[in-house]
C-alpha cells in the first residue's frame, strides 16, 4: 500500500493550490516507509475517503460523525488488508454506508491534512476519492455514525466539517469524466 500511495501522489495532478501543498506534505510523511501508512505513526499516517455521489450526481451522501458532531464525507483508517489508497476509501464508504456495488474513480480529487486525536494527537493526510453508489441505493448507519443522508451538493447540511464541501466540484467533475 505504501507503494501505492507514493506513486499515486507523484502522479496526480493537484485540483488546488491547497492541495498541492498538501500533495507534496504527505508525500514527505511517505519518505518515512510504510509506517507512515499506520495510525501508530505519531508525526501523522495516511488515511483514505470518499465523497459519494448517487448514480445521476443529483445528490452526495455524508455523515453525521458520531466523535466531532459533524458532517463529513466516509473514510478513515487503511488497514493491512487494503492494497491501493483507492481500495481503502472504497472499503471504508461500502462499511461507513451499507451500500453493495459501489465503484471508486481511482483518481484522487483532493488531499488535506488536518490534526485528529490519534496517538493522543497526530495527522491525518487524507486522500480522498469520488465514489458513485447504483441505482436505487439505500444506505443504512454503522456504528461510526449518528446518522447518514443524500444532500444536493449545492445544499450541504451544518454543521459541515472543514475540507468536504470543497470535495463536491471535483467528485461531480470525476462523474462527468466516468460518463
Amino acid at each position: 500500500m505504501h507503494a501505492d500511495a507514493v506513486a499515486l501522489l507523484r502522479e496526480w495532478a493537484a485540483t488546488s493550490p491547497a492541495a498541492a501543498e498538501a500533495c507534496e506534505r504527505t508525500l514527505e510523511l511517505l519518505a518515512a516507509g510504510p509506517v507512515a501508512m499506520s495510525r501508530s505513526h505519531r508525526p501523522g499516517h495516511v488515511t483514505a475517503s470518499a465523497l459519494v455521489l448517487d448514480a445521476t450526481g443529483a445528490r452526495v451522501l455524508l455523515c453525521l460523525h458520531g466523535k466531532f458532531r459533524r458532517w463529513v464525507q466516509l473514510g478513515g483508517h487503511c488497514e493491512p488488508v487494503d492494497r491501493t489508497l483507492a481500495g481503502a476509501a472504497l472499503r471504508e464508504a461500502t462499511e461507513e454506508s451499507g451500500i453493495a456495488g459501489l465503484v471508486v474513480d481511482p483518481v484522487p480529487i483532493d488531499v488535506d491534512i488536518h490534526p485528529v486525536a490519534c496517538q493522543g494527537g497526530s495527522l491525518h493526510h487524507d486522500v480522498r476519492f469520488a465514489v458513485f453508489a447504483p441505482p436505487g441505493a439505500v444506505e443504512r448507519v454503522s456504528d461510526e455514525s449518528e446518522a447518514l443522508g443524500w444532500f444536493p451538493p449545492d445544499r450541504l447540511p451544518e454543521p459541515l466539517a472543514g475540507g468536504t464541501v470543497q470535495l463536491v466540484a471535483p467528485a461531480l467533475a470525476a462523474l462527468r469524466r466516468r460518463r
